[in-house]
């Protein structure tokens, strides 16, 4: 029998779909190795349930990561915000965790901007 076919145990990926955190993204990686993805979800969910970190500390993290430029995933702002709101959040909180987040795409400016400038003065002395 090859791996694929294996039955897999996946309580934590179980766990992520009967409380309607699971991205439906992740399905054809689950699909394929279920082992794997149990892991990787294990090892993900580990600090946000150890308890170090209070639950609404944890969901201004969640915001943080699905509203980053590398993952810009709505339906998972929109669920941490609602429960970082059911767990009384202010506006003004998750509005600076959007602000702080958003400065990881200025970056693009910082490398960008300057090459620009050198280019153009390239182009305009040749």
């Amino acid at each position: 029998m090859d791996q694929l076919n294996v039955p897999t145990s996946t309580p934590v990926c179980d766990r992520l779909r009967s409380t309607g955190n699971w991205n439906p993204n992740w399905e054809p990686f689950a699909e394929l190795d279920p082992a794997w993805t149990e892991k990787f979800m294990s090892m993900a969910m580990a600090p946000m349930l150890s308890g170090v970190l209070d639950a609404k500390t944890v969901e201004f993290l969640a915001i943080a990561v699905d509203a980053s430029c590398t993952h810009m995933y709505g339906p998972g702002v929109r669920r941490h915000i609602r429960k970082a709101l059911e767990l009384g959040a202010t506006k003004e909180e998750i509005t600076a965790v959007l602000q702080c987040v958003s400065v990881l795409g200025i970056h693009t400016m910082s490398i960008g901007a300057p090459i620009l400038l050198d280019e153009m003065a390239s182009a305009s002395a040749r």
